[in-house]
C-alpha cells in the first residue's frame, strides 16, 4: 500500500496528484470514487465550486477524466480496467438544475447533496456509453453502500446524531459492509465486461429514471468539462 495526498476538494490538487501518479509509470486497473460529505453547511471549494457538487461530483469527473488515459492502456480484452463511482440511495430523490448546479439561488443541504449523487449516476452512465463507442477496455459502474456507520454523518441535527447512536448496531452497516458492494463491483468476476451498472447489495438494479435520460447526461457532461477546464472531447461523439 503507498498513499499520494489528493484533495478532491481543489481541482489544483486533483492535476497534482495525477502528475505524481503518472510519473510512477504504473498501470490503473481499479479507480473507485469515494469521497463525499454530507449535509455541510453552505460553502465553496476554493475553486468556488459549492461543496457538495465540487467535492462529491465535480471532483471526481476531473480526477476520472485525466486518469482515462492510463485506465485505457491498463485494460484488456480479458481483464477490462474498471471505475467505480459511489452513490446514494438519495440520488432518487435529486433534481439536477443545469442552470443553478452551485445552488445559489436557494440552498438546500440535503437538495445539493442529493444532486451530487444523480449527478455521479448521470456521469457513470454517459462515461460508459462513451468508453463503449471508444471501444475500451474499461467499465464504468456505480454502487449505493446503504447507510453506513461513518464520520459521514456529523453534519446531521443532534436529534438524528441520537437516533443514529441509539439504532446503529440495528440498522446502520458497518464500514466493512458498506464498502463490500465497491468491493464486488472491483474485484468480482461476475462484473468483467459489465458496464452502466447501478449496483446495491451486490446486486444490479435500477437507479432513478432521470437518470437514464441522455439528453440530460450530454448536457451535464458538457457542462462539468467547462467548470474542470477540460476539453470537450465527447462533444464529437453520439
Amino acid at each position: 500500500v503507498e498513499f499520494l495526498y489528493c484533495d478532491l476538494a481543489s481541482m489544483k490538487s486533483i492535476r497534482q496528484f495525477v502528475q505524481q501518479f503518472r510519473a510512477k509509470n504504473c498501470p490503473l486497473h481499479v479507480l473507485v470514487n469515494n469521497a463525499g460529505v454530507l449535509l455541510v453547511p453552505e460553502r465553496k471549494t476554493e475553486d468556488g465550486f459549492e461543496e457538495h457538487f465540487g467535492l462529491n461530483y465535480l471532483g471526481h469527473f476531473l480526477l476520472t477524466n485525466l486518469l482515462l488515459d492510463t485506465l485505457k492502456q491498463s485494460g484488456t480484452h480479458s481483464h477490462n480496467a474498471r471505475i467505480i463511482s459511489v452513490s446514494s440511495a438519495t440520488h432518487y430523490v435529486g433534481k439536477l438544475n443545469l442552470n443553478d448546479l452551485q445552488s445559489r439561488c436557494s440552498y438546500s443541504p440535503y437538495g445539493a447533496y442529493a444532486q451530487s449523487k444523480l449527478a455521479l449516476v448521470l456521469f457513470t452512465y454517459r462515461l460508459q456509453h462513451l468508453l463503449t463507442a471508444n471501444g475500451s477496455h474499461v467499465t464504468a459502474n456505480v454502487v449505493d453502500p446503504g447507510v453506513v456507520n461513518t464520520e459521514l454523518y456529523k453534519h446531521v441535527l443532534w436529534v438524528v446524531k441520537v437516533v443514529k447512536w441509539m439504532t446503529a448496531s440495528l440498522f446502520l452497516k458497518t464500514a466493512e459492509e458498506g464498502a463490500s458492494t465497491s468491493i464486488y463491483a472491483a474485484v468480482s468476476p461476475e462484473m468483467e465486461g459489465a458496464g452502466g451498472c447501478y449496483l446495491y447489495n451486490e446486486e444490479r438494479t435500477k437507479s432513478a429514471d432521470v437518470a437514464y435520460d441522455e439528453e440530460l447526461q450530454r448536457r451535464l457532461w458538457t457542462e462539468s468539462c467547462k467548470m474542470v477546464g477540460i476539453s470537450d472531447e465527447a462533444s464529437m461523439l453520439p
